[in-house]
């Protein structure tokens, strides 16, 4: 993409750890006959690299340990194109490791060890961003497998450079009311969006978040694709479609959905649009194993 915005993602960086088997474990219930593979994963780096393979220049702040994991890890972020200026080493932490079982039909199961990424905090992030003046039309991402006070940092940041912000509050928790003030654009899915409102009902949910944050939000579905709502637009919550394809592993689909979105924000693409994109990179995402 030229002549566009840059993509800024502050989020995690972990390594993941998979064994495919016919089904998943049950509470107690041990599985045998698996396969391991091994993949590079964290929302933040799985975000960083959709943005970067959907044509974006890219910019990551982030942490890992001072250990193989975590070189591995920004050699594979530097092939991709993601610029790792910003990403702390640290040595007295480890990379953060997640732990994934898959089943036969792409469904998983995630257990997550945050490392280094529970160590980044407001500070760390000031730091990262110190030198870093985005261009005109540039858009931050966030992801939740931060703590809050790194989110709110690198939010506020963003805000003050007019960046456009993307939050996807993934593992669900409470919006911080620092972060709800800056208006973000937020990317639940329809799980998460259940968690934040209380509302079983997608539709409603993604209005009282947008109730809350006055910004549009988008609600994913899955293999039914995704719900916009644009407050005061001519129809509010539009429903859009995901094409049908062989599901092999659905692990990283929602980071594909939301780096392919930011890539396509900072291309100048409208809403709707930029989703439309990030739904079919999203579904080409899930037609391989890993969560890249």
């Amino acid at each position: 993409m030229t002549d566009a915005g840059e993509v800024l993602v502050t989020g995690s960086i972990n390594v993941d750890l998979v064994v495919r088997a016919a089904q998943l474990p049950a509470p107690g219930q041990t599985v045998t006959g698996g396969v391991f593979a091994q993949y590079q994963g964290g929302k933040g780096a799985n975000q960083a690299v959709a943005a970067a393979r959907a044509g974006a220049t890219v910019a990551m702040v982030s942490a890992v340990g001072d250990d193989e994991y975590g070189r591995r890890a920004l050699v594979d972020l530097r092939s991709e194109g993601v610029d790792i200026s910003r990403v702390a080493v640290m040595s007295d932490e480890s990379t953060g490791l997640a732990l994934i079982a898959v089943d036969e039909r792409g469904a998983n199961q995630i257990v997550v060890a945050p490392g280094a990424n529970a160590a980044l905090g407001a500070a760390a992030i000031e730091r990262a961003l110190a030198s870093y003046e985005p261009p005109p039309g540039s858009v931050a991402v966030l992801s939740f497998e931060l703590g809050d006070d790194a989110i709110v940092a690198a939010g506020e940041y963003a805000a003050s450079r007019g960046m456009r912000l993307l939050v996807n509050p993934a593992p669900a928790r409470d919006l911080a009311p620092e972060l709800v003030a800056l208006s973000p654009i937020v990317l639940p899915n329809e799980g998460e969006a259940m968690t934040l409102t209380g509302l079983s009902d997608p539709r409603a949910a993604a209005a009282e978040l947008a109730a809350q944050t006055g910004a549009p939000v988008i609600v994913t579905l899955g293999g039914a694709g995704a719900l916009v709502h644009e407050p005061g637009g001519p129809a509010e919550t539009v429903h859009l479609p995901a094409p049908t394809v062989d599901v092999v592993d659905t692990t990283g689909a929602g980071d594909a959905f939301v780096g392919a979105l930011a890539a396509h924000l900072a291309a100048g693409k409208p809403l709707r649009e930029a989703a439309a994109a990030a739904i079919e990179a999203a579904s080409e995402s899930v037609t391989a194993a890993g969560a890249r």
